[in-house]
């Protein structure tokens, strides 16, 4: 296997624009990369070779003569299977959507091609993103990377294998309660959660309109920030996207020194495993050591507000689904069932007290962290160690992301939320750190995991689990 394959986006942009390899040549080896492992792990419900090796003929031909459109010129980048995408299948995961061929790109997609990305194929998902594993009956499970017994997450699962084994160089998930983040962490990579509106979710299938974000997975933190800065930026066609323009980019530190990073035990350390809050506690005693003044936090009414995201979550899902349930009710996946009947049940009323509930907690929230100086939360990513495939059954689904992980909280608020790699268990499954920022402050976020990135030894023990991998060929 081509260490190629596993470098930075930057690194390889430029090797591409130095003419020292060919968007032809990084192609193909991507597509090799994925006819070895993909038979056992499952990360691509399409994968776009002719189309791919077409557009890498197109971008070569551009660095010949000296035009590079961004910084993603020949780079592949796998998708989720919730954005449209021009004159391919657009599933969703669903048997519902299995031949849906959109006439236009989401707007994420025309951003990345109009950076040269080459899209490699469309990434394996939970179906219509409603779960946190990436079990899949219709297009089979996705496997995570470490441990092929075991779920890699959802629900952009698909997304987050294929960056973890150098099948891609980046990916696009979506993130309604943590379907970015989660994933990441179980696979040992980076993900980012942008702050609601930042980036347009024009042509992304909805789960829930009040929740859904999209962003990049890749394996480094100076990677999402790249990708993040290329999809950015106000839509007009996209009711939710945000006029506020705050700069991506980012000056690396060398220190810590001078931030204060807020620790919330309720909730986020409750009822995790022994092993993820040892590996947690040891990265923010690191980040102390980097300089970082940590400080505990006390919050009121984390209950009550995560409850709401459940109430939101389900009844925006039936509204979206409700016209196509009458119709192909049998053709959805058994733990989508038990989620509609959940959502069917909620009253107006106690839809409009949960956005109300959600919006006078931020406000509090805000004014807590602005009042006590706090430039970020810092917290565990993943819980418990992941489930073993085919294990959790249908009716029980619904609870997962919450039991898995620590995630939902940055949707409720729609707060920026990195995660990056922080160790691993006695079970050599990664652990992830989720930094949790203010509306905007991606970049400050960028900058504390990008040094804490740099710091760690263990880092390279992501890349030595090729040596598995070759194991699965």
């Amino acid at each position: 296997m081509s260490e190629l394959l596993f470098k930075d986006i930057k690194s390889l942009s430029n090797m591409i624009a130095n003419k020292e390899i060919s968007p032809v040549d990084v192609t193909k080896q991507s597509l090799e990369q994925i006819k070895k492992l993909d038979p056992v792990l499952n990360a691509f419900i399409k994968v776009m070779s002719d189309s791919a090796l077409e557009e890498a003929s197109i971008l070569e031909k551009e660095v010949m003569t000296g035009q590079i459109r961004g910084p993603l010129h020949g780079v592949p980048i796998a998708v989720k299977d919730l954005l449209e995408t021009k004159g391919v299948e657009t599933t969703a995961g669903s048997k519902v959507f299995e031949n849906w061929i959109p006439s236009d790109d989401a707007t994420v997609i025309s951003k990345l091609k109009e950076a040269g990305a080459i899209i490699i194929g469309k990434a394996n998902l939970h179906e219509f993103a409603m779960g946190a594993t990436t079990e899949n009956a219709t297009f089979g499970n996705c496997r995570n990377p470490w441990d092929v017994t075991k779920i890699p997450g959802g629900s952009s699962g698909g997304s987050a294998v294929a960056v973890a084994t150098g099948m891609s160089f980046g990916a696009i998930g979506t993130d309604t309660a943590g379907s970015i983040r989660l994933p990441a962490a179980i696979c040992g990579i980076t993900g980012i959660k942008p702050t609601y509106g930042r980036v347009s979710r024009k042509g992304c299938l909805p789960f829930s309109w009040s929740l859904d974000h999209i962003g990049p997975m890749t394996r480094s933190v100076g990677d999402s920030a790249l990708m993040l800065d290329i999809i950015s930026g106000y839509d007009s066609s996209d009711s939710s996207s945000s006029k506020v323009s705050a700069p991506v980019d980012y000056s690396p530190l060398t220190s810590l020194k001078g931030l204060r990073l807020g620790v919330i035990h309720s909730h986020f350390f409750e009822e995790i495993s022994p092993e993820v809050e040892m590996v947690v506690m040891r990265a923010i005693s690191d980040l102390r050591q980097l300089g970082a003044e940590v400080v505990d936090v006390e919050v009121d009414g984390l209950e009550e507000v995560l409850n709401s995201l459940k109430l939101i979550a389900q009844s925006e899902v039936v509204a979206f689904h409700e016209p196509i349930l009458k119709k192909y009710k049998h053709l959805y996946g058994e733990d989508l069932q038990f989620r509609f009947h959940f959502g069917q049940d909620v009253l107006a009323t106690n839809y409009i007290n949960a956005q109300r509930t959600r919006k006078l907690f931020l406000s509090r929230f805000l004014n807590k962290i602005n009042d006590l100086n706090i430039d970020a939360i810092v917290a565990p990513t993943n819980a418990i160690e992941p489930f073993s495939i085919g294990t959790i059954p249908p009716q029980e689904a619904i609870n997962n992301m919450f039991t898995l992980g620590r995630t939902p909280f940055a949707n409720i608020t729609g707060l920026p939320a990195l995660t990056i790699p922080c160790g691993f268990m006695p079970s050599n499954l990664p652990v992830g750190l989720q930094l949790i920022g203010k509306p905007f402050e991606e970049s400050k976020l960028f900058q504390i995991g990008d040094l804490y990135e740099k710091t760690q030894e263990w880092v390279s023990k992501l890349e030595e689990n090729i040596i598995y991998l070759k194991t699965l060929v």
